[in-house]
């Protein structure tokens, strides 16, 4: 094959099909040209748009090959799998409902074991590719063994390879494969639940699963939302074209401006070697790490957005500026929308919600237990556990009024360490994981205390970490020491200020300024201290993020230590100086997409409708223009997004 057709046409490893290359723009330029002419001017109704979506499909095999290479096989695999599983539960559950013969139990528990199939082999495929390397090693200490991973499907592939090409002692994780699992498994899940019909035509659902723009990375789209979308005519008005121009050029922005240049020039350097860098420089690297993957994964978000909507379709919103959330439970109402829906309806409801705990409840505890053990080869860690999901339940049965906030914190929490698994099999990933949802229990029973309580829970735990920092000035207990003495100043004054209003004999009389005043520090207060504890949380996130599977556990957990080490170590603040200049772009780049992301939202929605309205001509020039702009923050190497690893 000519050098020129094999770079187009072959998979290539080390040059996946990415949102900031123009062989992906060039690739989508004629894909729009061709829809154009499937489209034609509307004549041919169904036929035309079931051609569109033939024609849509390949296409989205098409790029997956060209970003996976043959794990296409493993994507068309499920594809095949669910839809027949789905479509055999509907016929289970029509035969139930008619039947008159007695045998509608079996038909009812037919479906439950065909909807068990489907999860079976999703997540086996799932925790095949993903978590090989944990479970090889926990057998391995478990049992004294050496054994090694192997990739069973390399194997299979050199069966068909004369020159055996395929290494089989390494398991790559197919990109984007935690995505379509997930996808697949809420379609097969709601026709269970029968929540929607199933699809008919297996390439419409193929088409659903595959669908190019948010196939790798997100948003997880339910099947609800987007089969109906398969049967509408296309239809581009001039403000729907100006809007998707708009996301897809915002996007880019956020990828190459603020996510590549911040990681390349500042970011990637202090992670890979955090001992080389002072605790200050270390404390700026978790912060502009978190507009770093922000800018990265609502990047590739909005380009999806922008490029599904050109074609006709339209995906859900996964992210509603994160960072202006005043606790970390808004923040998850915020961030990756998409993923937290699907974890509440297919996870955290089915363990009891708010309602109750339930067998599925104990089994996690013991289940994520018995991880911590093999992940930290301590007892401690598991023992603490166990023990907290003990006092849990005593007091929940003990104490009636407080067992469904209970039940809802268990549960929630259970969903958050899970969730954490979801993105590995890491003790960092599980600390991420665990630290959003204690972040999130601690808000929930914050938010019930009166102001004497929380100030006097305030106080003492000050005052034992005080205690804790003369005696055992460790840098973890330094760091805590510094952040609570900054919660208990803020939270003094807001104390102050409400025991000035009690003392009143109207609450606002002569007070309505300070009032107003209070309120808005509050929140303002409320913000910056959700995004430390998430920037904070972000530091066992990015520690395990970016590594070989097989030697994750050691490095991530060896990276955390040292960037908490010199964190929490002796600043030396004559250095402060000369690092904000030596990295003036970089802190600047950080402050200005900070700001943006904090203007208000109605601000934001007013210069998007402004863009999408102007006339085509201007859009073609902006565009034009901020090509040019985005270039010359382009980087040497090409970065990949980094959910693309999930």
């Amino acid at each position: 094959m000519p050098a020129a057709l094999q770079y187009i046409f072959a998979f290539n490893e080390h040059s996946p099909l990415l949102f900031t290359q123009f062989y992906f723009w060039a690739f989508f330029g004629i894909v729009f040209s061709v829809l154009a002419l499937i489209i034609g001017r509307g004549r041919g109704g169904n036929k035309r748009m079931h051609l569109r979506n033939i024609f849509l499909l390949f296409v989205s095999w098409f790029f997956y090959y060209k970003t996976s290479g043959l794990f296409l096989l493993i994507l068309a695999f499920v594809t095949l799998s669910d839809f027949f599983i789905a479509k055999a539960i509907h016929r289970c559950q029509n035969l139930s409902t008619n039947q008159l013969d007695g045998n509608s139990k079996l038909y009812t528990f037919n479906s439950k074991l065909l909807l068990c199939l489907s999860i079976v082999i999703d997540l086996g495929l799932l925790a095949y590719f993903k978590y090989a390397y944990f479970f090889t090693d926990m057998f391995n200490n478990l049992f004294g063994l050496d054994f090694q991973v192997f990739d069973i499907f390399a194997y299979i592939g050199n069966g068909f390879e004369a020159d055996g090409r395929f290494s089989v002692d390494r398991i790559i994780l197919p990109v984007g494969i935690s995505f379509y699992i997930f996808q697949v498994i809420s379609y097969t899940a709601d026709v269970y639940h029968k929540r929607i019909e199933p699809v008919r035509n297996i390439l419409d659902f193929g088409f659903y699963v595959s669908f190019f723009p948010q196939l790798v990375a997100g948003p997880i789209v339910r099947a609800s939302e987007f089969i109906p979308q398969l049967y509408k005519p296309w239809h581009l008005t001039h403000r729907s074209f100006g809007m998707a121009v708009f996301w897809i050029l915002n996007g880019l922005a956020k990828k190459v401006i603020l996510s590549d240049y911040l990681a390349v020039n500042f970011i990637d350097r202090v992670f890979q070697s955090p001992t080389l860098f002072s605790g200050f420089e270390n404390l700026m690297a978790l912060f502009t790490y978190s507009m770093q993957v922000y800018a990265d994964f609502s990047g590739y978000t909005d380009i999806a957005i922008g490029v599904a909507m050109l074609m006709g379709f339209y995906l859900p919103k996964n992210f509603d500026s994160p960072y202006k959330a005043t606790n970390p439970q808004e923040f998850w109402r915020r961030w990756h929308m998409s993923l937290s829906r699907w974890l509440k309806t297919y996870l955290y409801i089915p363990l009891g919600g708010n309602r109750n705990a339930t067998f599925g409840t104990y089994f996690w505890i013991a289940l994520i237990a018995f991880v911590a053990l093999v992940l930290t080869g301590s007892w401690v860690a598991t023992i603490v556990i166990v023990a907290l999901a003990a006092i849990v339940t005593v007091v929940a049965i003990v104490r009636k009024e407080h067992r469904k906030l209970l039940y809802t914190n268990l549960n929630s929490f259970i969903t958050m360490l899970l969730g954490g698994l979801w993105h590995g099999a890491s003790w960092n990933f599980m600390i991420w994981g665990g630290l959003n949802g204690i972040g999130m229990i601690i808000n929930k029973f914050w938010r019930v205390m009166t102001w004497h309580v929380r100030m006097g829970v305030m106080t003492a735990i000050t005052v034992c970490l005080v205690i804790g920092h003369r005696y055992y000035p460790a840098p973890l207990m330094n760091l805590a020491y510094v952040w609570f003495l900054i919660l208990w100043t803020g939270t003094a004054i807001r104390y102050i200020y409400y025991l000035l209003t009690q003392l009143s004999t109207n609450k606002l009389d002569g007070f309505s300024k300070l009032y107003t005043l209070n309120s808005k520090l509050g929140h303002a207060w409320a913000i910056a201290q959700t995004f430390a504890f998430i920037s904070f949380t972000r530091l066992f996130f990015r520690s395990s993020s970016n590594l070989d599977p097989a030697l994750e556990n050691e490095q991530s957990w060896a990276t955390a230590k040292q960037m908490v080490g010199q964190i929490g170590g002796a600043w030396n603040s004559s250095i402060i100086p000369d690092f904000l200049w030596e990295y003036r772009y970089v802190m600047i780049l950080f402050v200005v997409g900070m700001i943006i992301h904090w203007l208000p939202e109605r601000w934001k929605r007013w210069y998007r409708l402004n863009f999408a309205m102007l006339p085509i001509w201007v859009i073609l020039i902006a565009v034009v223009v901020a090509v040019v702009v985005i270039y010359q923050f382009m980087t040497a190497e090409q970065q990949p997004f980094i959910y693309f690893q999930f």
